[in-house]
């Protein structure tokens, strides 16, 4: 199959004015995306890898001897209102400024964030004022990159499915490295320097999305000229209400099933931290620090060398007509490539090895990019289930590894404060737990785009990751009692909660799946 010649996909991007350059049969534009996406990724990863770990650390430990508590409420309301702000992004690149300029002035205000964030040393001030600014540039940034991304593919057909999942694996790749790199210099060098580092690679990637800017054609320009584009590509006003009425429906209940699996999946960074850093056996010695270090070895570099193949394969394609694109994406995986070989060097050279906090989130963002290109497949050539069926996947896998946790757990002692649980029921967690996410995730942002009526794109992708702020608030709150929970139940119990929510939500998806379709009017 010759994937390099798709004349629909072709003929698409031509009429938007798009480069017609086809990296693996997806347009290059896709992975100038997948690139701007990561190192943003990379950013707000690489510090909610330390929020929590960083909060409740001592003083003597140079944080700032917060509870688990309080540490989880404000987790809780800054993911929350990560994820909220978007819908207001979105809605005033709709209206106002078009996707290009809003995700410029998103990534200038959050690279501003990350700096305030390195500053906390100074004042405590810092430190809140750079999450304000992150909330506000993230809301502006998120939903209109991911609305790009859908404006670069036709509606019917697989490939724009693919295509998210391919963008997928750039969100990861950013999140791995993040957690991986400015989790390891926050805890074992000093935290300011690990938010320091995140606000470096803000900064790259905005200059990367800032020369690539002509990829992309009309797409992402202010409203009026990208308008008379999409007059003629979309007849969304030619539907009857009731298509468009019920396409919406569809949305909604899409929505709601991505809240029950994030107030589940977001735990990464909230109760699960807590679960890694107070009852989770990280020192290792031995024999097992060594075994630790080969596969910590691996877990560094295969990531990397993926990602790197994926530039190599974009700089083949376009370096001649857009350069400046592949300097700056040089430029970071120069500095990437460093920091990863000197951590692989200095702990290989460790007499011990404590497993970072921040290691075991890094997993889900591994285990994305090791298998999204294969689900990226699957979804386009071999099985392409309906959403609905995607969605309950992905909700008993969730509450499949939550189960793993609650069995893991089940020899913690009701109220115990700390303990030392194998570190395989963790990995095990985050195995299923990512490919459920595989199965929602990128096929959520995929659904959205194919549903929507094109003028309110964006609009409707801020009330995508509304939702997420929904689960981020509530998965936050109940986050926030885990000490309670386990003094008067018991740590098994509070992973149980998780492991049935999603899977009551699951059962529901599945019966409705044949009404669901019906309402989605011939999208696929």
């Amino acid at each position: 199959m010759n994937f390099e010649k798709d004349a629909v996909l072709e003929s698409h991007l031509n009429k938007v004015g798009a480069e017609q350059v086809l990296v693996k049969g997806h347009p290059a534009g896709l992975f100038v995306l997948f690139f701007t996406e990561m190192w943003e990724r990379f950013s707000y990863y690489g510090m909610r890898a330390l929020l929590v770990n960083f909060l409740v650390s001592t003083i003597a430990q140079h944080g700032w001897g917060w509870t688990n508590s309080e540490a989880m409420k404000l987790y809780g309301l800054y993911t929350g209102m990560v994820f909220l702000t978007p819908l207001f992004g979105g809605i005033i690149a709709d209206r106002l400024t078009g996707y290009k300029k809003s995700i410029m002035v998103g990534a200038i205000i959050m690279t501003l964030g990350h700096i305030s964030m390195a500053m906390e040393g100074f004042n405590k001030n810092f430190f809140l004022a750079g999450l304000v600014l992150i909330v506000l540039g993230n809301g502006l940034f998120k939903p209109n990159i991911s609305s790009m991304v859908g404006k670069l593919y036709p509606d019917r057909g697989g490939k724009k499915d693919a295509g998210y999942t391919i963008f997928y694996m750039g969100i990861n790749g950013g999140a791995f490295l993040g957690m991986m790199l400015c989790g390891y210099i926050g805890e074992k060098i000093g935290w300011h320097y690990g938010f320091g580092l995140a606000g470096i690679f803000m900064f790259l990637g905005m200059l990367q999305f800032y020369f690539a800017q002509r990829i992309f054609g009309k797409i992402g320009d202010t409203p009026e000229k990208e308008n008379t584009v999409s007059e003629e590509l979309n007849s969304d006003d030619e539907h009857p209400k009731h298509i468009v009425r019920d396409r919406l429906l569809v949305i909604a209940i899409f929505m709601f099933s991505s809240i029950v699996f994030h107030l589940a999946f977001e735990q990464a960074g909230g109760s699960m931290t807590i679960f890694a850093k107070n009852y989770t056996q990280r020192v290792l010695s031995g024999e097992a620090a060594t075994i630790f270090k080969w596969a910590d070895f691996a877990l560094t570099i295969v990531p990397i060398i993926v990602i790197t193949v994926v530039l190599l394969v974009l700089a083949k394609k376009i370096i001649r007509k857009y350069p400046l694109i592949i300097l700056f994406s040089s430029i970071s995986f120069v500095i990437i490539w460093s920091l990863c070989l000197w951590k692989v060097y200095r702990e290989y050279h460790g007499m011990n090895s404590e497993v970072t906090v921040s290691w075991f989130p890094m997993l889900n963002s591994f285990f994305i990019i090791t298998l999204a290109t294969s689900f990226s497949k699957i979804w386009e050539r071999v099985w392409n289930p309906s959403g609905p069926i995607k969605f309950a996947m992905g909700l008993t896998l969730v509450g499949v590894g939550f189960a793993a946790l609650s069995i893991g757990s089940a020899e913690i002692p009701t109220g115990a404060k700390t303990a030392s649980v194998s570190m395989i029921w963790l990995v095990s967690a985050y195995f299923f737990h990512t490919v459920g996410e595989l199965c929602i995730g990128p096929v959520g942002l995929s659904y959205v785009s194919k549903l929507s009526p094109k003028k309110f794109l964006g609009l409707l992708f801020g009330f995508w990751f509304c939702a997420n702020a929904i689960a981020n608030f509530i998965g936050g709150f109940i986050g926030s009692y885990i000490d309670k929970i386990t003094e008067s139940h018991s740590m098994s119990f509070f992973f149980a909660v998780f492991t049935l929510i999603p899977m009551i939500a699951a059962v529901f998806l599945l019966l409705g799946n044949k009404k669901i379709k019906k309402m989605m009017h011939g999208i696929d």
